[in-house]
């Protein structure tokens, strides 16, 4: 991973930081040891030293990237807190861990609320955590109304070319409230680096954000930034969207 950046983070570069960090946690079978405990308890642990005794660098992890990753959102979010816990196994059987990052963050008048969630498969060696392969993943991070909630209806996976649906909604009338959003994929390059690509807001007719879009034509993944600005307050998100080639991945 690319040094932190030294400039204030745009609130959809903190959203996907959110996400980016857990990302940056952890296909093999869940073994006894380490714990997610052990996990959880090293990320709460505000030592620089703490991640290296429950991590080791493997496929898709490096413990010094993702330590980087989490000085930057502690330096936001001083009150960041990470919760991990077993989650619903997969169809094949394979155990996963829901990993969940809640923090708030205060410039100028604003306090935003973060909370970022994750599903991973995690592969572990016989002491540390080593490999991971990311299920779903999405953050928001909010500010004013804690009332103004909306929901992201995009879907975790879609096939190779398929055009498909990206919602994201308020979940309250809008009672004649001048609303504005922004959506826009995030490349691998930005997602790496913490980084949110210019999100220029246009006015929204509806009650949220409507786009169909296409998915690229090899397997991979495509990660979406989003921006709403309501005048009870304003909405920032990412969500990870699995792009497969096997109908059958679809529902894992």
């Amino acid at each position: 991973m690319c040094p932190v950046l030294l400039r204030p983070l745009p609130p959809a570069a903190l959203a996907l930081a959110a996400a980016a960090l857990t990302a940056g946690l952890l296909p093999a079978p869940l073994r006894a040891a380490p714990s997610l405990q052990a996990l959880q308890d090293a990320l709460n642990n505000p030592s620089p030293a703490a991640l290296s005794a429950v991590l080791e660098p493997g496929e898709g992890l490096d413990p010094a990237a993702l330590e980087q990753r989490r000085a930057l959102l502690r330096q936001r979010f001083p009150d960041a807190h990470w919760r991990v816990q077993a989650g619903a196994p997969l169809r094949d059987g394979r155990p996963t861990a829901e990993v969940l990052l809640t923090g708030s963050w205060r410039q100028g008048g604003n306090l935003f609320n973060l909370e970022a969630r994750q599903q991973l498969v995690l592969g572990a060696g016989p002491q540390r955590f080593n490999r991971q392969e990311v299920i779903r993943e999405s953050a928001i991070l909010r500010s004013g109304d804690p009332g103004l909630s909306v929901t992201l209806q995009i879907p975790d996976a879609v096939l190779t070319g398929q055009r498909y649906d990206l919602d994201v909604v308020f979940d309250q009338p809008l009672d004649g409230a001048v609303v504005a959003g922004a959506l826009k994929p995030v490349s691998a390059l930005e997602v790496l680096r913490l980084q949110s690509p210019e999100l220029p807001l246009e006015p929204l007719a509806g009650g949220g954000l409507f786009k169909t879009v296409q998915a690229p034509y090899q397997p991979g993944l495509q990660t979406w930034a989003v921006l709403l600005v309501h005048p009870r307050g304003i909405v920032a998100a990412s969500k990870q969207v699995r792009v497969v080639a096997d109908r059958s991945q679809l529902q894992l």
